[in-house]
């Protein structure tokens, strides 16, 4: 899981609109679901962001950029840490639903939990919005869901990210000079989780289009923390025991510090390692320090920037009526252990 003014996607269709029920109501009247018919709220409103891991420095981050934008708006907001508990996701929101939140802001620690959350939302006819990761009204894998039976979703592009990241792995490649032979990519990432796939789809494939040479992949299951990545890449060490080099990307950070670490762990020198982050939060440690790294780069998304759209985006829904975008991108940008700390990275 993070600065800088986002470019708005194409509004969401009416028809997602219509199924979703995506409108809060003052008037306690069921909207009929068209653009012209939601319903506003006139006075106070109250918003509740409901966040997975959110002692995580990007979640807090966001939580940051959430409270700043909806005390600017005038809004009461409820930032809520579901860890990664998915039956806590449910439970909250029937508690935030409850509590006559107008809108609901999430970031779902397991997306099999969407249709719940969906069809809660709908009932009590409670604005819906996802940061970060996707959820499926209609199942519960994104990854199999169609186009227009996503919630609208705040976040970054996972294709544009996945892509920086893939860029900026081929040039560290190029410049090491390695043999493709007895190199290896490591891909990690919880592959449930759509945004994931499609970050690490374009790192491999923009990593193919410019390092030159056609260097072998390995796919790595995880559940995107620094422990899980680093048992699960140790393992993947063990099996090849020929390789010698190794560029590690991943769906966050985490990923790859956990994998930076195995091979660290492993006796593999910082200058056979390529590690490109996707966050820069925990990359960012290893660059205190300022001794050798694994970790050559990672792309800073700004979670602040991302918690702020959200709180704007569901604000104009209930204030003005105006459609969600399907999706909202926030921008990012790639830093090292030169560049970080002026480009506003937070490393606590």
């Amino acid at each position: 899981m993070p600065t800088l003014r986002a470019r708005l996607a194409p509004a969401a269709s009416t028809v997602l609109v219509t199924l979703l029920g995506l409108s809060a109501c003052s008037s306690g009247q069921a909207p009929s679901g068209s653009s012209g018919d939601v319903h506003t709220v006139a006075g106070k409103m109250s918003l509740t962001y409901l966040q997975k891991q959110g002692d995580q420095e990007y979640f807090i981050g966001e939580a940051a950029g959430a409270k700043a934008k909806a005390a600017e708006l005038g809004v009461d907001l409820k930032v809520v840490n579901l860890g990664n508990d998915a039956n806590k996701t449910v439970s909250e929101v029937q508690s935030a639903i409850a509590q006559k939140s107008n809108g609901l802001i999430v970031v779902v620690p397991d997306p099999a939990v969407g249709p719940q959350v969906v069809q809660a939302a709908r009932d009590a006819k409670v604005a819906l919005l996802t940061s970060d990761d996707q959820i499926c009204t209609t199942g519960p894998a994104p990854a199999s869901c169609a186009k227009g039976d996503l919630v609208p979703r705040i976040g970054f592009s996972g294709a544009q990210m996945g892509g920086e990241v893939g860029k900026r792995a081929a040039q560290e490649y190029a410049k090491a000079g390695w043999n493709a032979a007895d190199t290896r990519t490591v891909s990690a990432w919880k592959q449930d989780v759509t945004v994931c796939g499609d970050r690490v789809k374009a790192a491999k494939a923009a990593f193919a289009a410019s390092a030159g040479a056609a260097v072998q992949n390995i796919d790595v299951a995880t559940d995107n923390t620094p422990t899980g990545a680093q048992d699960k890449v140790a393992a993947t060490i063990t099996a090849n025991p020929g390789v010698k080099h190794w560029v590690v990307w991943g769906c966050n950070d985490e990923n790859v510090q956990g994998g930076v670490t195995a091979l660290q762990n492993a006796g593999v020198g910082p200058n056979d390692i390529i590690g490109v982050g996707l966050g820069a939060y925990l990359a960012c440690k290893d660059w205190q320090s300022g001794k050798p790294s694994g970790m050559k780069a990672a792309l800073f998304i700004n979670g602040k920037d991302v918690g702020a759209l959200a709180v704007q985006t569901m604000y104009d829904r209930l204030k003005s009526g105006k459609d969600f975008p399907a999706e909202a991108f926030a921008p990012t940008r790639m830093v090292d252990a030169t560049s970080w700390r002026t480009a506003g990275v937070s490393c606590g």
